[in-house]
C-alpha cells in the first residue's frame, strides 16, 4: 500500500506511516512517500495546487503497488491521480466522510480541521461527493498543520472544538480534518464522547478493501 504525504515535511510522513501501519496490520507493507516537491504544509487551495505535480509524479513512478492513499485531508490531486493510476487511489478526506456517514446514519457529522483557510476546499469536496446533507459544520481549530506536532496546546484546543461540536452541532460523529491529527487520537477519545474518525486509518482500511476486490485495473 502506497501512502503519499502531499506536503514536504518528513516528520508528518512518519506519523502518517505509523497510523497506516496500525490500521493495516502487520501483513501489509506500507510504502510511505513524501512529496519533496510540495509545500511544507497544505493550508488552503494555493498550497494544494502547488502540491499536485509532486503527488502525480509519485503515482506515476509507483511500482508493485496494490492501492494508494493520498494523505492530505483536502484530497489533494485525487481526481488527477485516479485518472493516471493503474490501481485504486483513496483520499483520506473522502474515506473519512464515508465512514462518518456509516457511524452516524441517523444524525450528522462535523469536521474539526486546522485553519479557516482550509474550509472552502473541504466544503467543495463535501458538496461534490454528495455528503453536504450529512455534514453539520466544518470547524477550524485555529491550529496550523505543523503545530499539531509542536504546539503543546494543540491537544487541548482540538478537544475543546470536538466538545463544542458535540454540544452544538447535533452530530453522531466528528471527523479529524487533518492527517496530522492522528497522533492525538487516543487522548482525544479519552476526553470526548462521540465517534471520532481518524482519516489515515479510514483511508487505509478502505484502500485495502478496494485492493482486494477491484477489477478493471491494468
Amino acid at each position: 500500500l502506497l501512502v503519499i504525504n502531499p506536503n514536504a515535511t518528513q516528520s508528518m510522513t512518519d506519523d502518517i506511516a505509523d497510523a497506516a501501519r496500525n490500521a493495516a496490520g502487520e501483513n501489509v507493507e506500507i510504502i510511505a512517500k513524501t512529496n519533496t516537491q510540495g509545500p511544507k504544509s497544505i493550508q488552503g487551495a494555493e498550497d494544494g495546487d502547488a502540491a499536485v505535480p509532486g503527488v502525480l509524479s509519485l503515482i506515476e513512478s509507483a511500482e508493485n503497488v496494490d492501492a494508494a492513499v493520498i494523505a492530505c485531508f483536502d484530497d489533494t490531486g485525487l481526481s488527477e491521480a485516479r485518472s493516471i493510476a493503474s490501481f485504486p487511489v483513496i483520499g483520506v478526506g473522502e474515506a473519512s466522510y464515508i465512514l462518518a456517514c456509516i457511524l452516524a446514519p441517523n444524525s450528522k457529522f462535523s469536521v474539526v480541521t486546522t485553519l479557516a483557510v482550509s474550509i472552502p476546499v473541504l466544503e467543495g469536496n463535501i458538496e461534490r461527493g454528495g455528503w453536504k446533507h450529512q455534514c453539520s459544520r466544518i470547524r477550524a481549530s485555529g491550529i496550523p498543520v505543523l503545530a499539531l506536532e509542536s504546539d503543546p496546546g494543540a491537544l487541548d484546543r482540538l478537544a475543546e472544538e470536538i466538545l463544542l461540536a458535540e454540544a452544538q452541532d447535533g452530530v453522531g460523529a466528528v471527523v479529524l480534518g487533518c492527517a496530522g491529527m492522528g497522533r492525538h487520537l487516543e487522548q482525544l477519545v479519552e476526553r470526548t464522547h462521540t465517534h471520532l474518525v481518524e482519516p489515515v486509518a479510514a483511508a487505509t482500511r478502505l484502500a485495502l478493501v478496494a485492493a482486494s476486490s477491484c477489477t478493471g485495473y491494468t
